[in-house]
């Protein structure tokens, strides 16, 4: 498996010290298990941060990560929970292991070809976490965000007409994002979401069935 899109660094720094929410904890977690380049990177962010927590004559090159750092931990800290007992679930058995250990609740129809799955978390206000399937050649009209999204492809393949996004990789949008997502013809796709926020559809078609999608 050939991994091309990762998270932002800034975002692996988060993760290495703990300060994600769970929704967005979870969705890294399942990049970095299938993602060797980025379990490097958390690593050795993890081995900087001790070496300058603990090494007075660290070299200077480590001040801007202690800066990064320092930061992190004046922000409030959202620990994952401890890990839940597994209920026995076929459709899930050939999942990443750190989904293996969630509750995870039933499908749920959003729109033709496309259906959803809710991450039974800790409630954090509008951050939540769900599968998403789609049909092959399922298109999401164009649109954007009031949050920030992580998405992480746990089968098949989508596109956003720049790049294609294929099993592993991890597609990062904010407000400031606007795409339109096709799922590939290559089979089903699946992946993993954590959304704060809301999505917002552009277009008139879009504005009237607003109300009528729930991501």
């Amino acid at each position: 498996m050939t991994i091309s899109h990762h998270p932002p660094e800034d975002l692996l720094a988060h993760y290495a010290a703990g300060a994600l929410s769970e929704a967005e904890h979870l969705v890294v977690a399942v990049h970095i298990a299938g993602c060797a380049h980025c379990q490097r990177f958390v690593r050795t962010m993890e081995e900087l941060a001790v070496m300058a927590l603990t090494d007075a004559t660290a070299p200077e090159s480590l001040g801007t990560f202690a800066a990064i750092m320092a930061e992190i931990d004046r922000s409030p800290r959202a620990e994952p929970q401890g890990v839940r007992a597994a209920r026995s679930d076929p459709e899930l058995a050939e999942l990443p292991e750190p989904l293996q250990r969630c509750e995870i609740g039933e499908w749920r129809w959003v729109a033709p070809g496309l259906t959803t799955r809710p991450i039974l978390l800790t409630p954090d206000g509008k951050r939540r976490a769900f599968l998403l399937h789609g049909e092959p050649g399922t298109r999401l009209i164009q649109h954007t965000h009031t949050g920030d999204e992580l998405t992480c492809v746990l089968k098949g393949s989508y596109t956003d007409h720049i790049h294609r996004f294929e099993t592993g990789d991890l597609d990062f949008s904010d407000e400031e994002v606007e795409h339109e997502l096709l799922v590939t013809d290559d089979g089903p796709c699946l992946c993993l979401i954590a959304m704060t926020g809301d999505l917002k559809l552009r277009g008139m078609f879009g504005r009237l069935i607003s109300p009528f999608i729930r991501l």
